[in-house]
């Protein structure tokens, strides 16, 4: 069960990372998508005003033309013509970023805009005068990486007349290639702005999934822990009812061949046990300590003694007192330390119990077939049961010590294993107690 808990959290976790994925894809061509329609926007609102500046220069100031031609025919130097276009820059600058400003004030866009001349290039010889781009118009904010662009060429002619013939001196034409760049400096701080509404909304569905998923766990989890309790439950109760059952099952047949008066409280006893049994059954939660007289542990090895004939089950009783502990619980450990001992072969135990400055020691010693060092621990495991080639004549679950183990937790106490192969086994047993 617990190997399909972690197999269904490894699935829904593979799952939702692959939903995450293509929530994060759908999210990033949003993006996108937004931050085309954004570039959109400003290149429709701004290209006018740039194409007006260009045409201006183009068809109304003849001295750019001047400069470029006298630039092709190295009547000025290099120096002298970027000179020319860096003060045409800057004389148009601030015109430039004070329109863009107040074309995208109330949509709080920062645009940064600029027009540059990628090379110009002389006819018929395809001379090139530009050894790298000069930017012709440009904002205060610089265009640091372009969100959109667009390009254009044209053609331009200059002709020059003799003043004195009147004749043709030169004609002179170029092909012109620009660039205008846009770049929106704050588009992610904008496009998440706008964008925030549905990231949010995703968060939460995403954080939805995961809290009923969480929530289905947790509820699968407790109702699994209720299963096992159920099961542990009445595994408890089978293993329990077989010895008074298997007891008073003895007393019968020794009643139906041979009356014998002094198996009448045995009888009792064992009814007694399983009443308490069912008590405890019916109220689990009940935690009230009846004392357990000093008699009663001797009736306990008795009724053992009496189940188990051929093994001389002896007990050293030191109890000063009645003890406030749960007879059904004390019966249960002896019970099953004395059974272990006789399914692994021994033939005499010896069960010591006494009590000392409010605490109970139980000392349960057989002569059996033992249990080697590296299963010490195991054997207090559930359904744990001894791998050995010395098989035994007594059936069991591998419930007894585990019982056992639970029972000393209970009450705070501590339990000790002692034993070696062919060399008996002793379990120490120091519990505490209310007086």
């Amino acid at each position: 069960m617990v190997s399909q808990n972690r197999i269904i959290i490894v699935v829904f976790t593979v799952l939702f990372l692959i939903l995450i994925g293509i929530q994060g894809f759908f999210m990033y061509k949003t993006y996108l998508v937004k931050e085309k329609e954004i570039y959109r926007y400003v290149l429709d609102r701004s290209t006018g005003f740039i194409d007006h500046l260009e045409e201006r220069d183009r068809h109304q100031d003849d001295q750019m033309m001047k400069e470029v031609v006298d630039y092709a025919h190295k009547d000025i130097r290099e120096k002298q013509f970027l000179n020319y276009f860096e003060f045409k820059k800057r004389n148009y600058q601030k015109e430039l970023s004070n329109y863009i400003d107040q074309q995208f004030k109330d949509e709080g866009y920062r645009v940064a805009v600029e027009l540059k001349y990628n090379s110009i290039i002389q006819l018929p010889d395809s001379t090139q005068l530009l050894k790298k781009p000069i930017v012709l118009y440009e904002t205060l904010d610089k265009v640091k990486k372009p969100g959109t662009q667009t390009t254009g060429s044209w053609n331009s002619s200059s002709t020059s007349v003799d003043d004195e013939t009147k004749k043709l001196k030169r004609n002179d034409h170029f092909k012109i290639f620009s660039e205008t760049n846009y770049q929106v400096l704050n588009i992610k701080k904008i496009v998440f702005r706008e964008l925030a509404s549905l990231i949010i909304l995703c968060i939460l569905i995403l954080g939805a999934v995961v809290w009923l998923f969480v929530l289905t766990v947790k509820n699968l989890i407790k109702q699994q822990k209720q299963v096992e309790i159920l099961h542990t439950a009445v595994d408890n109760i089978s293993h329990e009812f077989r010895t008074p059952i298997a007891t008073l099952k003895v007393a019968s047949k020794s009643l139906k061949k041979n009356w014998n008066k002094e198996n009448l409280p045995l009888i009792d006893r064992q009814i007694s046990r399983l009443e308490h049994l069912m008590l405890r059954l019916e109220n689990p939660s009940d935690k009230e300590l009846i004392p357990i007289e000093k008699e009663e542990w001797d009736d306990c090895i008795q009724d053992l003694q009496f189940l188990h004939p051929n093994v001389e089950i002896i007990i050293e009783n030191e109890i000063s007192g009645p003890l406030f502990l749960h007879k059904t619980d004390m019966e249960t450990i002896l019970k099953n330390l004395c059974e272990n001992s006789v399914k692994y072969g021994a033939t005499k135990i010896i069960v010591e119990v006494k009590n000392a400055g409010n605490r109970l020691f139980i000392r349960v010693c057989d002569n059996g077939l033992g249990i080697d060092k590296k299963e010490h621990k195991a054997v207090f495991e559930k359904f744990y049961r001894v791998q050995s080639n010395n098989i035994h004549n007594t059936k069991g679950l591998g419930l007894g010590l585990f019982l056992v183990k639970n029972l000393v937790q209970k009450y705070n106490g501590e339990i000790l294993l002692e034993s070696e192969l062919n060399k008996g086994t002793v379990f120490k047993i120091e519990l505490p107690y209310e007086t």
